[in-house]
């Protein structure tokens, strides 16, 4: 089952629990504006060459919407639309003042050279500026871009509108972006996860984790789990998996992973089949990689007790229902990864006072908000009788029609 389609069905089940009136739930997945865009560059060599960029945003009921811009290849509009509805249930879970948007440009960022990569992004940005903006639609980075990225955008759009620098999140430091960003989707599943533990009386550590993905978000949480006294005993990325049954030595893996672009050919573990890591005897099993990774073909496999989902929608609803059935406690993606974004609202927050904070007050409400909306989630799991997902996704749903009620959606 793809991502919209996924998110579609949990959406409708939450409104279901709800009790929502047909109308407004309908009203509720349809994207407020879908925007598409040509963009055409002169390349390097002088010939030129136009690519596809869009935007959907698709709610403001709460707020000023909120997503990344991905330069990809595979740019799919059903995948972009379903990214930008679950980011609207996203930022309504951490209970931040947003609406969720999601856009991207058709391209592969790995083909085009640095200043080909800055005229395609001036490019989108003239052709989306006024449909864009502090108080409207605040993009940030997501997969084949980054704080450069933002930074040209930042550019671009100022000379329309003058010096704005929260109209774009995850920016460089040195214009405005946050302290604490970098780290923050991984230090947001660490709390997620001490919340988690916590309700059934255990803690980071001493507990097994498996990561999947080492990437941005898998590395800070490899990281701030074992500081926190959390064996990691086995990680993986592209290049492939190891494993240390005593746990792996976190620090030096980093280290190894930043100089060989991997984790392949790390000394402190032995090889094990990528293939494999979903189902490696662990107590808590983190997928901080891709989506649909956990299916039909291998739920029955995991041995985890904990699934804390730190990627996009790395669990199938096939997969929910047998582990499920196992009594798998599974902390779902619109809460467990929902760090980046709280933190991206935080950089927003210093932008428009025109006032920085320092990494502990951003890593300190971090925490509070993480340890809140753990809180909620689980109120919502009781008065409705429902698993953690379902609780999270009444939430959500709930928080984003009262407010279209509210507004007057009917007028």
């Amino acid at each position: 089952m793809n991502a919209l389609a996924a998110t579609n069905r949990n959406f409708k089940l939450a409104a279901r629990l709800l009790g929502l009136d047909s109308k407004l739930e309908k009203s509720l997945l349809i994207p407020f504006r879908e925007i598409k865009v040509e963009c055409t560059i002169p390349k390097d060599d002088g010939t030129l060459q136009s690519y596809v960029g869009f935007r959907v945003q698709h709610d403001n009921a709460r707020g000023p919407m909120k997503g990344g811009i991905r330069y990809h290849p595979e740019v799919d509009p059903d995948e972009v639309n379903a990214l930008a509805q679950l980011m609207t249930w996203k930022t309504a879970v951490a209970n931040i003042p947003y609406g969720g948007a999601k856009g991207g440009i058709g391209c592969n960022p790995s083909e085009l050279s640095k200043s080909e990569l800055e005229r395609l992004t001036r490019v989108f940005t003239q052709k989306i500026h006024d449909l864009i903006g502090t108080h409207t639609d605040v993009p940030a980075p997501d997969m084949g871009t980054g704080p450069q990225t933002m930074a040209w955008i930042l550019d671009e759009y100022s000379k329309f509108h003058g010096y704005s620098p929260a109209v774009v999140t995850g920016k460089p430091i040195d214009l405005g972006g946050s302290l604490g960003r970098d780290a923050a989707t991984g230090r947001g599943v660490l709390f997620a996860t001490e919340a988690l533990l916590n309700e059934y009386g255990k803690s980071v550590s001493g507990q097994r984790f498996v990561i999947q993905g080492f990437g941005n978000v898998g590395s800070w949480a490899a990281q701030l789990i074992s500081e926190k006294g959390g064996k990691v005993i086995a990680v993986s990325d592209i290049t492939g998996a190891i494993k240390n049954s005593n746990g792996l030595d976190i620090p030096s893996l980093l280290e190894h992973s930043k100089v060989h672009q991997g984790v392949k050919g790390f000394h402190g573990g032995d090889l094990i089949d990528p293939n494999s890591i979903l189902v490696e005897d662990c107590d808590v099993l983190i997928p901080a990689a891709l989506g649909g990774v956990i299916n039909r073909e291998n739920a029955n496999e995991i041995k985890a007790k904990f699934i804390v989902e730190a990627a996009n929608h790395p669990t199938d609803p096939e997969a929910d229902e047998i582990l499920k059935k196992k009594g798998v406690v599974i902390l779902p993606d619109i809460y467990a990864n929902s760090g980046g974004v709280t933190v991206s609202y935080f950089e927003w927050v210093q932008n428009i006072q025109g006032f920085m904070w320092d990494e502990e007050k951003v890593n300190n409400e971090l925490k509070t908000y993480m340890t809140k909306g753990f809180k909620d989630v689980k109120e919502m799991c009781k008065s409705h009788e429902c698993d953690l997902r379902m609780g999270a996704f009444t939430l959500a749903v709930n928080r984003v029609a009262r407010a279209t009620v509210l507004r007057g959606w009917e007028a």
